[in-house]
């Protein structure tokens, strides 16, 4: 505490305001395998229209029951952890977008802007052969720029650059400034420049037009009309060439570009497109639908493609795909460039480019649309493959679908084990991921994963954290009850250890549910819908309500279940030392979970789930209003203020009738010296957990008409 030493009024402020904090109680860890999205991270998921935004459609072809549990589950709580499981064998869908070359021609140096003045006349036809210009556009460069002292500046402030955002541009050599060069805005082998030169009278021609060649370079001599066509760069057979490749951010099969059997999309592309004027758009195309959208361009004054779309997952915005400029089937560091022609020179790579028009292309052309000699725009172009860098590149409009994505689901099973449970060593993976307090998960689970070796590491999780309840099941198929006790129990099936945990719950038989993704009905892991009624269940009372019976255990999605269990089914699952919790169609009230034991086989208050789950809620809730008090002194002081948080949690559970007594005891008796040499501070807490009602016995007794009542 401060001194104070001279007159004054000071004023201290200290708060003594410490209360418990609120604990979500809902919060569902699934682990399971997926076509698309991360792989061995937990991803929050809040809606099911996230869930397949993410990691796409559930599928009858996607081992277990992930997705589909996913989904019902998230129409009972909007906080659900996935998991992404997924083998060594998973990769990218990729796709190849070439790169193309806009028509170009060269203003060679004669003074215009500075000491003379020169019209120019232009016409420029897009990649689908369309003119841009209702009548061919003029440009007059005056004798006399403003502002500007050569050539290349003056052209180009009259026409306008960079090439991205314009039907056609101008640009200058940086080495010659005299030399300026005029390309239309449209790359690859259909599209085309018309150039016509004049003096400033506009009708004398004057020779100062050159076209330039694949390389970059003027060709033949000079001419006041030039016809020039664009080209495309293009790949070969062993990935040697320069392109722009494309793959999925993360692995799988999801993002391969198909059809779909209703006759819609399926799968991710890349469309490159133009907007208007505007700059290059690149665009990610997921089901038939434009989902991400990017301005995008090889110059400076547009976003880098490379920086826009996660090369190297750096300050990541996409969701679906990253890029890379690749040479020699190798990643090259691109940055952004002036003449993207500089870039591609210092690949090295040889480049086959097609479409390119003959040497020295000189046409007579007619502005009314009339041609004396050459092609027609739209006719077919040479091909004349070269090794060259094309001074103007963009990507080349169109929609390239990905492929070759393998999702990594294992078909051996001790493989999908491996995948499943994963690697508790950082990075973690597979289930271990859940492994994170950050995450608050209160319930987790595998669905449609019946493997014991996986359902055996779900329940030493979630003993070694203390933080959520394993929900499990045996498998589909197993027969009667008779054979569901003994596989939980270890000895029948492929199960040869019994469950036993207070941390696990064992559900069956499975429910039948029509699945809308595959248009049929389907049989659903019962733990899916064991977890959702817990859900349902903190919605409409508390995690320490049972979640079972006919108020909370009532199933209304499922149309049927696996085996009809009468009376004496459910007293063997439930009874004997036996831990299932059935799940029984009534014939009037329907499909209802009835049981709510835990897999402890020991008789006390945590062989219930609505015990447990009190109890991990008021662990968590323990530790969060607790933390502060960590290496205050450990004294009467202390004592009482940790005291004055506890009570309140406690009494507000005992008022909303998860307990029916408590006492909270932290003074000199649980703080003994000892305990106080060992810098330790204990606090004990005594709790009766309200029992439930699980079974109501109506005692009717007769009396003679004699008996007084």
């Amino acid at each position: 505490m401060a001194n104070f030493v001279s007159p004054g009024v000071y004023v201290v402020e200290k708060d003594n305001s410490d209360y418990p904090v609120s604990i979500n109680p809902s919060v569902v860890g699934l682990v399971g395998f997926a076509n698309r999205g991360p792989v061995n991270d937990a991803t929050l998921i809040t809606a099911a229209e996230r869930l397949t935004q993410v990691f796409g459609r559930p599928s009858e072809t996607i081992y277990g029951q992930g997705l589909e549990g996913a989904l019902e589950i998230l129409e009972a709580t909007n906080s659900l952890y996935f998991i992404r499981a997924a083998s060594d064998d998973a990769t990218e869908a990729k796709a190849l977008v070439p790169l193309g070359a806009c028509p170009a021609a060269e203003l060679t140096a004669s003074g215009f802007g500075t000491s003379a003045g020169l019209v120019l006349k232009a016409q420029v036809f897009d990649e689908n052969g369309i003119a841009q210009f209702n009548t061919p556009k003029t440009y007059t460069i005056p004798a006399s720029t403003p502002s500007v002292n050569t050539q290349g500046r003056a052209v180009r402030q009259a026409i306008g650059g960079p090439f991205d955002g314009a039907k056609l541009f101008a640009d200058f050599d940086t080495a010659d400034e005299s030399v300026a060069y005029i390309g239309g805005g449209f790359a690859g082998s259909s599209c085309q420049l018309f150039l016509s030169a004049f003096e400033v009278d506009g009708s004398t021609p004057v020779n100062v037009l050159k076209a330039l060649d694949i390389a970059g370079n003027p060709t033949g001599s000079l001419s006041s009309v030039v016809q020039v066509r664009g080209t495309t760069l293009l790949a070969d057979n062993t990935n040697s060439s320069v392109c722009y490749e494309v793959e999925s951010l993360y692995p799988g099969a999801g993002y391969n570009r198909g059809i779909t059997a209703a006759g819609g999309f399926s799968g991710t592309a890349a469309v490159v497109q133009r907007l208007g004027s505007e700059l290059a758009f690149l665009g990610v195309e997921d089901e038939g639908a434009i989902s991400e959208s990017y301005k995008v361009g090889l110059v400076d004054g547009a976003s880098f493609i490379e920086d826009v779309i996660n090369t190297g997952r750096v300050d990541a915005t996409s969701e679906y795909i990253q890029g890379r400029l690749i040479a020699s089937g190798e990643d090259f560091d691109a940055v952004p460039l002036t003449q993207f022609a500089d870039k591609l020179s210092l690949l090295g790579a040889p480049v086959t480019a097609y479409g390119v028009g003959p040497a020295e292309a000189v046409y007579t052309v007619g502005w009314d649309g009339s041609y004396g000699g050459g092609a027609a725009p739209g006719a077919s172009p040479a091909s004349s493959p070269v090794g060259a860098s094309p001074r103007f590149c963009k990507v080349l409009t169109g929609t390239y679908g990905l492929a070759g994505g393998d999702s990594g689901i294992p078909t051996v099973e001790s493989e999908v084990a491996d995948a499943l449970i994963g690697e508790a060593l950082e990075p973690k993976t597979g289930m271990q991921a859940l492994d994170d307090d950050l995450l608050n998960i209160s319930m987790a689970a595998v669905p449609g994963i019946t493997i014991p070796s996986v359902q055996n590491a779900l329940v030493t999780l979630a003993e070694s954290t203390q933080n959520f309840l394993a929900v499990v099941a045996p498998p589909y198929a197993i027969g009667g009850a008779q054979e569901a006790i003994e596989w939980t129990n270890g000895l029948g099936g492929d199960r040869t250890g019994a469950i036993s945990s207070s941390y696990a719950a064992v559900y069956w038989p499975w429910v039948k549910t029509f699945s809308p993704f595959d248009g049929s009905d389907r049989w659903y892991d019962p733990s899916i819908f064991a977890i959702r009624q817990m859900c349902v269940t903190d919605e409409v009372a508390d995690p320490w309500f049972a979640p079972a019976g006919f108020n909370r255990g009532r199933l209304t999605k499922p149309s049927d279940v696996e085996v009809r269990l009468n009376q004496g089914d459910r007293d063997a699952l439930y009874s004997g030392g036996n831990v299932v919790n059935p799940v029984v169609n009534f014939p009037q009230q329907g499909i209802t979970i009835f049981g709510q034991r835990t897999a402890q086989r020991t008789p006390t208050a945590l062989d219930r789930v609505n015990v447990r789950r009190m109890m991990i809620v008021l662990r968590k809730t323990l530790l969060a209003s607790t933390r502060q008090f960590a290496f205050e002194p450990n004294d009467s002081v202390t004592w009482e203020k940790i005291t004055n948080v506890v009570e309140p949690l406690v009494d507000d559970i005992r008022r909303r009738r998860g307990i029916t007594e408590f006492k909270v005891i932290c003074d000199e008796t649980t703080n003994t010296p000892v305990r106080v040499d060992r810098n330790e501070l204990w606090c004990k807490v005594l709790i009766k957990p309200t029992k439930t009602a699980e079974i109501i016995v109506f005692e009717l007794n007769l009396t003679n008409q004699s008996a007084t009542l």
